[in-house]
This record gives C-alpha cells, structure tokens and sequence, in this order.
C-alpha cells in the first residue's frame, strides 16, 4: 500500500488531510513539526510528504531539502499560505513536485495533486524495477563471436558508451541484434543508472506518438485526464531507443529532428520548452539513406541520426559466430529449462555453418530453444533438427554440394517457400520459425 506523510503545525490542518487521505486506500502519519516529520520519513520511506512551508522548528524549505537528499524518490507537495509564490518557486527549484495554497478549495484539486504525485512516484518505482532487471541481465561478453567483425563490434560499442556522443544510429537486419548493442551502449555507459526507455516507432500511430514521447498536459485533449510525462522526459539522463525508426511517419520525424538538434521539447498542450540530457539510439533494418534520397524519409533527420552509425553484420557474413552463438544458447536453454543436452554432434555443427540463417542470432536463438525443449538425448543430432535446415544434398540448395554456388538471394527464397510449404502458407508461423517479423516475411515474399 502506497503511503503519505502530513507535516503541518496546524492540528485542525493535520487532522483534516488525514481525514482526506484516509478516505483512499493509502497509508497515512502525520507530524506537527519538521525534526517530528524527518524522522517518520526515515521510519516509513513515504511515497508523498505535504509538508508545510512554515513550521515552529525548522523551515520547510530546510526541511523539503533534508527529505530529497535522504528519500529522493518521494514527492513532495509544499502547503503555503496565499501569496507566498517566490518561496513556492524556490521550492520547485528544490525538487518539490508541486504546491497547494491554503484553504484547500476546492477539495478535488488537492486530491487530484495527491493522485497525480502518486501515480507519478510509482511509475518512476516500476521504471527503476525495470532498469535493476535490465541491468542485472545485460552483461557487455553478452556480444558473443569469434568472428573479427565482432571484435571490433563490441571495442567500438565500448568506446561510444564511454563517449559523450548524445545521437548514435545502429543498421542491421532483422534479428542481428541491434537492441543487444543499444542497451550495451546504455550499461557500459555513465548513464548506466538512470533509465532506459525503448518505443518501437513501428507498433505506434501518428497521433499517439507525440504524446508516448513527449508527454501531454491535463486537458491538452478529451483523455488527458491528468499531466503525464513522455519517454524522453522518463529517460532524462538516460537513454531512449528509438527501435525501427524507419518506419515513423513524416509529421513525427519532423517533431523528433528539433529534440534530437536542441534537446528542448513541449508537451502535447504545453506552453513551456522542457530540456533533458538525453542519449537517443535510433535502430533499422532499412537501408536509411536510400529511403532519404527517394523522398520517404527526411534526409535531415537521416544525416542527424547519422553522424555515429554502427553496423552489424548478419549472421551469414560473420560465420565464425554461429557455433560460439549456438553453444551459449545451449548453456542458457539448458539452464532456462532444467535440461542437461552436453553439445551438438560433429555432423550437427557443419550443418549449423552452412545454413544461410536469414533469421539471424535469433532464428539461431530460437532454434536451440526449441531444440533444447524436445531434446531427449545427450547431443543434438541432425535428425533432430528441422527441415530443410537438416535436408541433405537434394534439399536446402545451401547444403547441396555445387561447383557453382548458389547467389545468397535464391537460397533465401529456396527457404523460405520451404518453410512456408512445410506450415500450409501460415505467414505468422513461418515469421515465427524463420525468426522473423510477420512485416520483414511479407516484405522478403514480395521479392521473392
């Protein structure tokens, strides 16, 4: 249960805002001073304190400092008496998340600045739960290869976490790893421990996308019920990844380019210029540049995302580490689902090479998931694996020995028919075995 704590010197004040907090489910102290209020703060860690400005022993300015230094993460509404808004704004300054002027009239604005600071500290909780999760299941060895191109990949993403570059684009194809490589750039960062927030700019619509990144006021349209804060206000300090930029719409990139050039934005229905120390990682699987000379994406917004590009090879261009990648997925299925498989056999293994993996790491990832959860024996054998990945000669035309080999575009379509034969044409299930998007499989049908 969430909780408040009331320091005001006035007992019939006190007494009423207990009445009024106690209405909701919520936890409610109270003291009449402010030595009586820190050490009830440091007892119960409140979620919101309504602290007045003026008390018998310390001065409540004193006091809301004291709080933020010892309990960063409670809000603090200031209680003050009409006219006193200099030392109200000095009280913002201080970290105090919002002000309310005696008499308290009328009664559902003060609930509404408790409900709002409330929703607010719990949001910025679970936002910090997700960060520690993140963290503690993100390790930089995780860019895994033996492969050169993977050497550099994970010195260059050390160097660029380390740097102060507030703009880095990421290009790779589907499944190569692009959102590994974002949150590597964010933990092995100096901004490690504040959030990271990531929005795929491909499952959001044009007329919620401002409101997702900026944030709106109350009343800015007919749902703002309440002030709610945008993801690049959350990551303040932070990292924002703005995962299949591509595929944002033109009024959107447009809005995005004047945060990414100045840091400043408005909230949706704001009057006021909100700037943050935000680190913007932009990723696609889309060739960015070709888009901005055809006209459909801005080309300003594409050499502003541009100016620190990484690149990350498919899997196929990289084949040194496929067997590095197979057998720590092995050692993380095995632990993920009690099982005990010791290795792939000999045969295995060379399969596993020769395969194109249009899915990438995770197609690959998939695979040894799946292949962990059905497995019955000690090894992985071919037979264990799925058509026409284990289809010898006359199958998979990747496997089949030629004196002239096969261009990487027909055995990709080769495969993909294969697997969409082998489901009945089933789209969401071939995207799913191939390790895919539903969106990349259409777009790979159609140049097939």
């Amino acid at each position: 249960m969430q909780s408040v704590l009331v320091i005001d010197d006035e007992k019939d004040v006190r007494e009423l805002l207990v009445r009024l907090l106690g209405q909701e489910p919520l936890e409610v102290h109270a003291a009449a001073t402010g030595k009586e209020g820190l050490l009830m703060a440091d007892d119960v860690d409140p979620d919101v304190v309504l602290l007045d400005l003026r008390l018998p022993d310390i001065n409540g300015l004193q006091v809301l400092k004291a709080l933020k230094e010892r309990h960063p993460d409670t809000a603090v509404i200031m209680i003050t008496a009409y006219g006193h808004i200099a030392t109200v704004v000095e009280a913002m300054k201080s970290g105090a998340t919002d002000y309310l002027e005696k008499p308290f009239e009328p009664l559902d604005k003060f609930s509404l600045a408790v409900r709002r600071a409330l929703e607010e500290v719990k949001a910025r909780r679970e936002i910090q739960r997700l960060h520690l999760l993140q963290k503690g299941k993100y390790r930089p060895d995780q860019l895994i290869g033996e492969s050169e191109v993977t050497r550099r990949l994970r010195e260059v993403t050390g160097q660029l976490a380390r740097s102060e570059a507030h703009t880095i684009l990421i290009l790779g194809e589907s499944g190569t790893g692009k959102e590994l490589v974002a949150k590597g750039l964010h933990y092995e960062s100096a901004r490690r421990d504040f959030p990271f927030m990531e929005v795929n700019c491909a499952a959001i619509t044009e007329t919620l996308f401002e409101s997702e990144l900026f944030g709106h006021e109350k009343g800015a349209f007919t749902d703002a019920k309440t002030t709610k804060k945008g993801l690049m206000e959350l990551a303040d300090r932070g990292t924002l990844f703005l995962d299949e930029i591509s595929e944002m719409s033109p009024g959107s990139q447009a809005k995005i380019l004047r945060c990414l050039q100045e840091r400043v934005f408005r909230r949706v229905g704001g009057t006021r210029d909100i700037k943050v120390d935000v680190r913007v990682i932009a990723a696609t699987n889309r060739p960015l540049e070709l888009l901005a000379k055809e006209g459909k994406f801005r080309e300003d917004l594409f050499y502003r995302l541009n100016s620190i590009p990484i690149t990350i090879l498919p899997l196929r261009e990289r084949r040194e580490d496929i067997l590095p990648l197979a057998r720590q997925f092995l050692l993380d299925a095995n632990r993920m689902f009690h099982k005990a498989i010791i290795g792939f056999a000999a045969d295995t293994e060379r399969l596993l090479l020769n395969y194109p993996w249009p899915g990438n790491v995770r197609e690959l990832k998939n695979l040894i998931e799946r292949l962990v959860i059905l497995g019955t024996s000690d090894y992985i054998e071919p037979q264990h694996l799925p058509l026409p990945l284990a289809t010898p000669a006359d199958g998979l035309p990747v496997l089949r020995p030629s004196a002239q080999p096969l261009p990487l575009a027909e055995i990709e379509r080769s495969y993909i028919q294969q697997v969409m034969n082998l489901v009945n044409g089933n789209k969401s299930k071939a995207a799913e075995i191939l390790g895919i998007s539903r969106q990349t499989l259409r777009k790979k049908i159609g140049e097939a």
